[in-house]
């Protein structure tokens, strides 16, 4: 006769870590925003904005909110209708990018990127820029291809600081 031994009760299935959500930022997170963005400030991969656009944009502002409420990414699409370089093409820019470095890797950037397309679709958007100083690896992934700033809204063309020597990227619909 062979007796088995008995196995030892399996652990309990541990729940899933609640997954953070993107949705749209509030004024009252203009500090939160600001926060976040400081130390890509500091390296020089963002430009420095007051607070004040912070709390004016709000609305501007896509968040990634982890499941305690702190914000570990945000992104900023602002429209420009009619503003653009060239016809009357409805134009958005992507700007202020940024994830929280123990995000960094975690899809939380693609994640920010995927909204923000989909926002810029809902929008009837028909064309994107951004200025980056980085290495645009994640915007070329996402279809966005070089141009020169002549295309972009007028205004956004304007503001860009020319010493930064951002490279301008455009996706289209």
């Amino acid at each position: 006769m062979t007796t088995a031994m008995p196995r030892p009760a399996a652990p309990p299935l541990a729940s899933p870590a609640p997954t953070p959500f993107v949705r749209t930022a509030r004024p009252d997170e203009a500090l939160a925003l600001a926060v976040l963005s400081r130390p890509f400030v500091r390296s020089g991969a963002l430009r420095e904005r007051p607070l004040s656009l912070y709390a004016a944009h709000a609305a501007d502002f896509l968040v990634l909110e982890a499941s305690e409420g702190t914000l570990d990414g945000c992104v900023g699409l602002r429209a420009y209708p009619g503003d653009a370089g060239e016809g009357d093409e409805r134009a958005g820019v992507v700007y202020n990018f940024c994830v929280a470095a123990h995000r960094q890797g975690s899809g939380a950037g693609a994640g920010l990127l995927r909204a923000v397309l989909a926002t810029a679709h809902a929008r009837s958007l028909d064309a994107l820029y951004t200025a980056t100083t980085g290495g645009a690896g994640l915007f070329l992934r996402y279809g966005f291809t070089q141009t020169t700033a002549r295309h972009a809204p007028r205004s956004w063309v304007d503001s860009l600081d020319p010493r930064r020597n951002a490279q301008v990227l455009v996706r289209r619909r």
